[in-house]
């Protein structure tokens, strides 16, 4: 069986940046354990948003600009990116809280094998939550599973609120 590990938005300005927190800085290193462990394809995802942030939908419900493409927020976190180099993995940059794009890349990845996926990241309760969901929807029979201990929320109440929805939606959180 083929495993797939998602990287959830592991970005400077999710870490210590414009929206981090201690407990996203706490993870880091669990995250890092995690990829150097890891043998299957990884995909990474990109929070990407541009200039025009502040004139787009989520711009005008959370106004505060982060992960604008080509900064310094918007590169993955400096420890992130050292236990990548010299991987091979999939970048998939998504310029809302889900990727359609996702599903259809894992599925290029594994071809005609079982397979499982596993999410870590940030945020619990918006990326990860959501990246979680389109793919059980896209893969209703496959284990989706996310590691608890490799996430954080915007705070640590909405980090356990989208683990208790991620469960009820049969999503195994480890």
């Amino acid at each position: 069986m083929k495993k797939v590990l998602v990287i959830v938005d592991m970005q400077k300005d999710f870490v210590d940046g414009s929206l981090g927190t201690p407990e996203a800085v706490g993870i880091v290193d669990r995250v890092v354990e995690k990829i150097k462990a890891f043998s299957g394809a990884i995909f990474v995802t990109y929070d990407t948003h541009f200039e025009n942030y502040a004139e787009t939908a989520e711009g005008k419900n959370l106004p505060v600009p982060h992960c604008i493409r080509g900064t310094d927020g918007w590169q993955l976190d400096g420890k992130i990116a050292a236990a990548l180099d010299g991987r091979a993995y999939t970048t998939v940059e998504k310029i809302t809280f889900g990727s359609v794009e996702l599903p259809g890349r894992i599925l290029e990845a594994v071809g005609d094998e079982p397979f499982s996926v596993e999410l870590v990241g940030l945020c619990t309760d918006i990326c990860v939550v959501s990246n979680a969901l389109l793919l059980k929807a896209h893969f209703p029979q496959v284990d989706i599973s996310v590691d608890s201990a490799c996430c954080a929320g915007v705070t640590p109440a909405t980090h356990k609120a989208a683990l208790d929805v991620m469960r009820m939606c049969q999503i195994r959180i480890d």
